[in-house]
């Protein structure tokens, strides 16, 4: 089993930057491709950003490319995801998941999720 937490949400305003962190206990996440996902209120929770086993491979939606950086540090258990020039629409609750392997853009392929961190941002 694979607990995780995510932290680092709140509220700013656009332009601004949040720094999103997701910990990770039971197992190490040495084996486990893992992605951040979002959902916006009345909205499907959709793809955010992925991250390979080691950090090598990254994978972006196009509404984050050059704005949301994924990042991983297996020795302390932990993904990350930085968020610079935030947009209203960037507000949602944001959900980090963890997968044995190869990562995903599918929710439904995920089996390990974390709680939520609420990210608003005020125009």
């Amino acid at each position: 089993q694979v607990q995780l937490v995510e932290s680092g949400g709140g509220l700013v305003q656009a332009g601004g930057s949040l720094r999103l962190s997701c910990a990770a206990s039971g197992r190490t996440l040495t084996n486990y491709a893992m992605d951040w996902f979002r959902q916006a209120p009345g909205k499907e929770r959709e793809f955010v950003a992925a991250i390979s086993l080691t950090g090598g491979n990254t994978d972006y939606a196009d509404s984050v490319k050059g704005r949301f950086t994924i990042s991983r540090d297996n020795a302390k258990n932990t993904m990350y995801l930085q968020m610079n020039s935030l947009k209203p629409e960037d507000t949602a609750v944001y959900y980090c998941a963890a997968k044995l392997w190869r990562s995903s853009r599918r929710s439904d392929d995920y089996g390990y999720w974390g709680q939520g961190t609420q990210v608003t941002v005020s125009s």
